[in-house]
């Protein structure tokens, strides 16, 4: 009797679009699979065309090329004597769903649709797919030419069913189907399926692994039963980076883990596990059985096939594990340093250009480019002939290995510090000792004369000339010098980035990286088409005082010791006049608002969906402490007026790597409008009246303690 069943999760880097490219990655994790001994393979969502492809979901091609990559995998020898689980977009009469594809040599067992769709922040399914609505209910698909001459089949099962396998029964959901508080593994399990698939296209957050590692957990310990997940990795073509975390579980227990973060395109996760393990669980659980016992039954598609060998009593089965979470700052360690390897390689351009001001953010940044450097390293040595290929393209040499870090950063990343009159030398020593540790090309240079030049147009085409605030001119004056040297500070980005090299002798050009944090996003303290205006972002999703932690982290992991003075040192933008040659202007104090307050605002606004009333109302209590109603209302309505009155800066922002959940980027996640009524007239005057019935109850309270 077999009962030791080997399965295989898949977490693979696809790319939006690139049939081939995923075609490739597709077939070698089934070779891999089948070569530690699989008999059931899993890949992530819609792999086969990538998941991001957005609008391109309406067009033909999409769904033409898709079967086409289909078609190839049911010809090709290594999906043989396998039963093989893919993703792709599937049209069945004229509505478009996002389908699993599960086939066993050479004929196609089922068409699964998806059931719940994702349709919140960064996901818009039903933007392009219609769920399927059909519990239980199962049609024929009529497949296109193609497949039949590769099949023989005419028409396969399509809709909501599972396969019943010579051992076990085996039931699918997708992604977002796992976190829907009716998930099918639930009814699923009452009908005697044993073994759940989800195929996911989960991206990173900011601690939010172990959620879905205990929600896959749960789904078996309630229940019982065997789990795998597999997932998307990678940067597919847009600021998601999807993390991996391919997963096996059985009965609660995790049995086998993927890695979060990894330069490998291609990983494989296998596991043998007993089937009796999930029986015996299930055995004592009187309510699931009870439950089971009356449940509407799954149509079943029979598979003449077994997952287990007929005399498998020898066969070595896994045992569980304890699941190894990342901390935050490992996660931002890892996971914008793979998603800036994804983009290096596949926009073909020859490294990095990052204007280093010597502050928190552009460190930070640098220190990702670091660490990304670090992880080519040790995945080479490791003997990733992918990652070697793909570095030996970008610095254009067939014969290079990188082993150092230091090393391979000097070649592909270079750093500017861009002074001017307002620039203190301790940031310029901060950037350059920053540079020298990590290995970066350095280069040090005055924007003064930019400046000048561009102040004196103005004063020769209007006759007057603005002046800062300190020499006696106003906002407007102070403000539009400011924004001057910012902005000139990007265009010499830009001209370096794309001659620095041909300076050096060496081709290509580079990308320009941005480092503006989601606290000033938030609250539009930036400059619109400033150093914020780049080609990508690796921290434009991470809060400032995650970013410090982060600072910290690599003091004590890389032993950069320049980033302790960094640390030290209170943010400033450096754009107005130094007082006695020391930075008077800080960031705080020009925003009106702590960075700790920023996040405080941007987690109601976004998270808890808090408008200024209800903003106010909840930091009442949260702040009753150290501040009163009044001072609340007075914060809440300037952050409020500062976040409209920058908004439109959204629509310029560069893209950015999406790590929190209160990111205010406005092209897919935060859709709001960019034009306010910065007034907020009916919404303050809200705030008002509830600040000034507070304060009449505390003025009687005070009065009646009094004549107590």
């Amino acid at each position: 009797m077999g009962r030791a069943v080997s399965l295989a999760a898949c977490a693979l880097n696809q790319w939006a679009l690139d049939f081939e490219g995923n075609a490739g990655r597709i077939l070698k994790s089934i070779e891999i699979a089948k070569g530690k001994g699989a008999r059931y393979r899993l890949g992530p969502e819609l792999e086969i065309c990538g998941y991001g492809c957005s609008d391109h979901y309406y067009e033909s091609d999409t769904l033409l090329h898709s079967f086409q990559v289909l078609a190839k995998l049911l010809e090709s020898p290594v999906t043989q004597d396998i039963i093989c689980d893919v993703g792709m977009p599937v049209m069945h009469k004229n509505v478009r769903y996002n389908c699993r594809v599960i086939f066993l040599n050479k004929k196609i067992l089922l068409i699964r649709p998806k059931i719940s769709l994702a349709n919140a922040g960064n996901y818009r399914e039903l933007r392009w797919f219609t769920p399927w609505s059909k519990a239980r209910h199962v049609e024929e698909y009529f497949l296109p030419r193609i497949i039949q001459e590769v099949t023989g089949q005419d028409t396969v099962p399509f809709g909501d069913a599972v396969l019943a396998t010579k051992d076990t029964r085996l039931g699918t959901e997708i992604c977002e189907e796992l976190w829907a508080p009716n998930s099918p593994h639930i009814e699923m399990g009452l009908d005697g399926v044993e073994i759940f698939t989800n195929s996911s296209g989960s991206h990173h957050v900011l601690r939010k692994a172990h959620t879905r590692v205990d929600l896959v957990n749960s789904a078996t310990a309630k229940n019982g039963g065997i789990y795998i997940l597999a997932n998307q990795k990678g940067c597919d073509g847009d600021r998601l980076y999807y993390d991996g975390c391919a997963m096996i579980s059985m009965n609660g227990d995790t049995i086998a883990q993927g890695s979060q973060f990894s330069l490998d395109d291609v990983e494989v996760l296998v596991a043998t596990l007993d089937l009796e393990d999930v029986r015996s669980y299930r055995a004592e659980i009187s309510s699931r059985n009870l439950a089971a016992s009356k449940v509407n039954p799954y149509p079943r598609i029979k598979v003449n096939f077994a997952l287990s060998c007929s005399d498998d009593v020898a066969v070595p089965v896994c045992m569980p594990i304890q699941w190894r979470h990342h901390s935050p700052e490992e996660e931002i360690c890892l996971g914008p340093a793979c998603w800036l390897w994804d983009y290096l390689r596949r926009s073909k351009q020859a490294g990095f250009l990052l204007p280093l001001s010597g502050g928190i953010d552009s460190s930070a940044t640098a220190c990702i480019v670091y660490s990304m450097c670090h992880q080519v390293c040790l995945a080479v040595k490791n003997g990733n002939a992918e990652v070697l290929a793909d570095t030996r393209k970008i610095v254009h040499d067939e014969t290079y290995v990188p082993e150092d870090p230091r090393e391979f950063c000097k070649r592909i990343f270079t750093t500017c510090y861009m002074a001017s009159e307002n620039s203190s030398q301790d940031t310029c020593n901060r950037a350059k000792l920053l540079a020298e540790q990590i290995g970066s090309y350095h280069i040090n240079l005055n924007i003064d004369a930019a400046v000048k030049a561009i102040v004196g147009i103005f004063s020769m085409v209007t006759g007057r000339t603005p002046c800062f605030s300190v020499y006696g001119g106003s906002s407007r004056e102070n403000l539009a010098l400011q924004n001057v040297q910012a902005r000139v500070r990007m265009v010499l980005s830009y001209l370096f980035a794309q001659l620095t090299l041909w300076t050096r002798g060496m081709p290509g050009g580079l990308l320009v990286l941005g480092s503006a944090n989601v606290d000033e996003s938030l609250r539009g303290y930036l400059t619109k088409y400033d150093c914020s205006s780049a080609d990508i972002n690796p921290i434009g999703g991470i809060s400032k005082s995650d970013l410090k932690n982060f600072i910290q982290y690599c003091i004590e992991n890389f032993q950069l010791t320049a980033l302790r003075s960094i640390m030290a040192a209170p943010p400033t933008a450096e754009l107005e006049p130094l007082v006695d040659g020391q930075v008077s202007q800080t960031d705080e104090a020009d925003m009106g608002m702590t960075y700790a307050e920023l996040s405080i605002y941007g987690k109601l606004r976004k998270i808890a969906k808090a408008g200024p009333y209800s903003m106010f109302c909840k930091l009442i209590n949260m702040w009753k402490e150290i501040c009163t109603p009044r001072e609340v209302a007075s914060k809440v309505k300037h952050f409020f007026r500062m976040y409209s009155v920058n908004r439109h800066k959204m629509t310029t922002l560069t893209p950015s790597y999406h790590a929190e959940n209160y990111s205010p980027d406005d092209n897919r996640f935060d859709l709001r409008p960019f034009l306010y009524n910065t007034s907020w007239s009916w919404q303050f005057r809200c705030i008002d009246k509830q600040v000034s019935d507070l304060e009449k109850k505390e003025e009687i309270s005070v009065v009646k303690d009094v004549e107590d």
